[in-house]
């Protein structure tokens, strides 16, 4: 299973015509939000699960869409299967509500932090917005990186897949 992950990352990328390398801050601002994430080089499992259910194009679309992106590492916490049973055809809905309830309509900054305390995601579920020891988090996921901003939104980077 592990092969077919990669292989659906590889068939995403190679779908969205990214070239291989990281991507600057001035670079990630004239590219959308899957190609922002492909071109970093750490959403690899995040960008096999989008194709794998069906959203790519959604979140190329106009926007604006507020994510809060696990990185590889991220999915790697998850128990050992997971990611490969959600990346199954018939888990497809399941796979779609996880990764919607990572999104949030419009372009939330780090600086509406304060201003937040929960967000209500694309999949209608509500997010838990806190502070703690001086970091951001997005329920029990850690925000590690904020502000990269795209053509149709913004990306945070967290630490851990959050579950609806």
């Amino acid at each position: 299973m592990k092969f077919e992950i990669a292989n659906l990352a590889f068939a995403a990328i190679a779908t969205l015509g990214v070239v291989a390398g990281g991507a600057t801050a001035a670079h990630a601002a004239e590219q959308d939000i899957v190609d922002t994430a492909v071109a970093a080089g750490q959403f690899k499992t995040l960008a096999a699960a989008l194709g794998g259910a069906g959203l790519v194009s959604t979140l190329k679309g106009a926007g604006p869409f507020t994510v809060f992106a696990p990185t590889d590492a991220a999915f790697a916490k998850l128990p050992a299967g997971t990611v490969d049973n959600l990346l199954k055809p018939e888990n497809k809905d399941k796979l779609t509500a996880i990764l919607t309830y990572h999104v949030v309509p419009g372009r939330v900054m780090a600086a509406d932090v304060g201003k937040v305390q929960e967000a209500k995601t694309v999949n209608g579920k509500m997010l838990m917005v806190s502070t703690k020891g001086g970091g951001v988090m997005i329920n029990d996921a850690k925000v590690t990186a904020t502000d990269i901003t795209a053509t149709n939104g913004v990306i945070h980077v967290i630490d851990s897949v959050i579950l609806p």
